[in-house]
């Protein structure tokens, strides 16, 4: 399970402190996938950055009861001089993988032919994101953590092939999705939630957490 509890978040803007959290208590637990619906400046990145542990609270505990991922797309642990090949056999030596696997599983979902054993530092963005993605999912998670949904890529091999693989791991892992649009989540979340004004507002339902975010985004 992940668990918040009285958790505070907030920024100095220079003009003003925006609260992303304030004295916030909710829990995921396993099985039941996630969506978060919030407008976009409201702290999404912040709230799923905080989940693993690459964030901390200016007040109250996070706790986590299960191997959680590091949110799509982050960079953090890559090294840009280093090859693909070399950074997915070193990631996957410190969670305890095969690297042999991992590297399989990586050229194969990225598809990157001789670039995979050039340094990240020469990728375009979205070869970047597609590999940290296709690393995401071949190390050994609980609970996947999104934000905004699959990687922006013109590639529509990629975009299948990971498609796929998300939702094969949907049947025995969970997934944090944190989105401003509510189609977004409709492929992931079994729950659902509002951020908005630093308040958490948890439903059990996609529908139920659509009308309070359509009512307040709208008014």
């Amino acid at each position: 399970m992940l668990e918040f509890e009285n958790v505070s978040k907030s920024f100095w803007t220079g003009v003003q402190r925006k609260v992303i959290l304030d004295q916030v208590s909710f829990r995921v637990e396993l099985g039941k996938s996630l969506g978060i619906l919030a407008p976009n400046g409201t702290g999404k990145s912040t709230l799923i950055n905080m989940m693993a542990g690459l964030e901390k609270p200016d007040e109250g505990e996070i706790r986590r009861g299960c191997k959680i991922s590091f949110p799509l797309g982050f960079m953090g642990g890559v090294v840009p001089r280093h090859t693909a090949r070399e950074n997915a056999r070193y990631i996957a030596r410190l969670y305890g993988l095969d690297p042999d696997y991992v590297e399989a599983f990586t050229r194969w979902m990225v598809d990157l032919k001789e670039y995979y054993d050039q340094p990240i530092a020469t990728y375009s963005a979205g070869m970047k994101s597609r590999f940290t993605f296709a690393l995401m999912l071949a190390l050994d998670f609980d609970m996947y953590l999104i934000d905004e949904g699959m990687p922006s890529s013109t590639d529509v091999d990629f975009n299948k092939k990971a498609g796929e693989v998300l939702q094969e791991r949907l049947s025995s892992t969970t997934v944090v999705i944190v989105s401003h649009q509510a189609k977004t989540l409709e492929k992931f979340a079994t729950s659902a939630a509002v951020l908005m004004d630093g308040q958490f507002t948890m439903f059990d339902t996609l529908e139920e957490a659509q009308q309070l975010y359509d009512y307040q985004t709208q008014s």
